[in-house]
């Protein structure tokens, strides 16, 4: 057995190597039609490439309606500076390969532990491919890499798991709700005391070093319903029955203009804070927390608060299938099923795009049956996730029975019984 033990990470090493091998090659060759004609990487090359000129100046993007980050995402997209003899895609690309390897290496590192499995490890070497070439022209699987190290590093240091989780958190915003799951007490104290002091001072150096660290606000909320959102599904198939809306590139990706479309836009944020809501009445009734409670709620958070979002672009599947591997390295988990809808949304959201993104962009009855699909299988996924997580939250003696009323009679029965008549 422990001969097998010792493979099965050399094994993974060798299908990590082959997978990403692979998806360089798709990356090498994004002008082909089904791999979205130079689009996917058209986003480093020119967009990131013009927001590092910027930055390199001392300054945030000022007025640009693309530039919908936190301030931390400013060192992500200088960080290939760091490799001064690459062009700036193929270091940002190695850099990204370097994040993804720490993700493997920490799941695997964790799931050889005691009471833990490799399944983590197994499903995000061989689930990120999934979405092609996509990963490695997007800033996502660094953002991840903060998430996973955070969720991971808490068993063993709080303050770390706290740390890590604010450094992802100034970066893209979701890896805060990695913290949402901490046990109560003086895990989630340290946590989140060390997740606001990191924060702090990190923004601080930040809003010294460049100017204009808070404009990306302002673009924020500006954004609409993109098309590939729920509500734009909803949009989508509403074209079918006569509403005049049109799609159009606005905010850095499409998304659908035209009458209610405010409309829908304030329902998903409605959506978003009663899930909100929902997490925290789940945080104050939960009494039951195994070791693997802050990995299911960290899931089923931002699973959550992907479905409501406006906006579901294919990276956002590489932080759920980061998550999911994470809950997966635990034998507790309650995620399983899940992170069987995470993957199959995850190859569909390929065929959606860049496969057959023009579909989706002219509303046909492919292309809304295609997000029919997809956002089903999240909707279904997000609702799966939160029961598993409440009802695992229960008090073993009474998780998964129905308490019964006591008549009269039982009292007495019951009473006589304790007194030995």
């Amino acid at each position: 057995m422990s001969v097998l033990r010792n493979h099965r990470p050399l094994a993974l090493a060798a299908v990590w190597l082959a997978t990403r091998a692979l998806m360089l090659w798709l990356l090498a060759h994004d002008d082909l039609r089904l791999l979205g004609r130079g689009g996917v990487s058209r986003e480093v090359g020119h967009l990131y490439f013009r927001w590092y000129g910027v930055l390199s100046q001392g300054a945030f993007p000022a007025n640009d309606r693309l530039w919908q980050y936190p301030p931390g995402a400013g060192p992500v997209l200088l960080a290939p500076a760091l490799l001064p003899w690459l062009t700036y895609v193929t270091a940002f690309v190695a850099l990204t390969l370097v994040a993804d390897l720490v993700i493997t290496v920490a799941l695997t590192r964790a799931g050889r532990r005691a009471g833990r499995s490799l399944r983590g490890a197994l499903l995000w070497v061989l689930g990120l491919p999934l979405l092609l070439h996509i990963p490695l022209a997007r800033y996502d699987v660094q953002v991840t890499a903060f998430a996973v190290l955070s969720l991971l590093a808490l068993s063993r240091s709080a303050r770390a798991g706290g740390v890590f989780a604010a450094l992802g958190a100034l970066v893209k915003v979701w890896p805060a709700l990695a913290l949402i799951g901490t046990p109560r007490g003086r895990t989630t104290r340290e946590a989140w005391t060390s997740a606001v002091a990191a924060a702090a001072a990190l923004l601080a150096v930040l809003v010294a070093a460049f100017s204009n660290s808070f404009d990306f606000l302002r673009q924020q909320g500006g954004r609409g319903v993109q098309i590939e959102s729920l509500g734009g599904t909803v949009l989508g198939f509403a074209r079918h029955a006569g509403w005049p809306g049109t799609a159009r590139y606005q905010y850095g990706a499409m998304e659908f203009v035209g009458p209610y479309v405010s409309s829908v836009a304030a329902g998903s944020l409605a959506l978003t804070v009663a899930a909100f809501g929902i997490l925290l009445l789940w945080r104050v009734r939960a009494r039951h927390w195994t070791a693997a409670t802050p990995f299911d709620a960290a899931l089923a958070a931002v699973l959550l608060f992907t479905v409501t979002s406006r906006v579901i672009s294919p990276q956002y599947m590489v932080w759920l299938l980061g998550l999911a591997a994470v809950c997966l390295t635990s034998r507790h988990t309650t995620q399983r099923p899940v992170a069987a809808l995470i993957v199959a949304a995850t190859a569909v959201s390929t065929v959606v795009y860049p496969a057959m993104y023009g579909e989706v962009i002219h509303s046909t009855w492919t292309g809304c049956l295609l997000m029919l699909v997809r956002n089903g299988l999240l909707a279904a996924a997000a609702g799966l996730s939160l029961v598993r997580l409440w009802r695992s939250g229960l008090p073993p003696t009474t998780a998964g029975r129905i308490p019964q009323r006591r008549t009269r009679g039982t009292r007495r029965v019951l009473a006589g019984i304790r007194t030995g008549h």
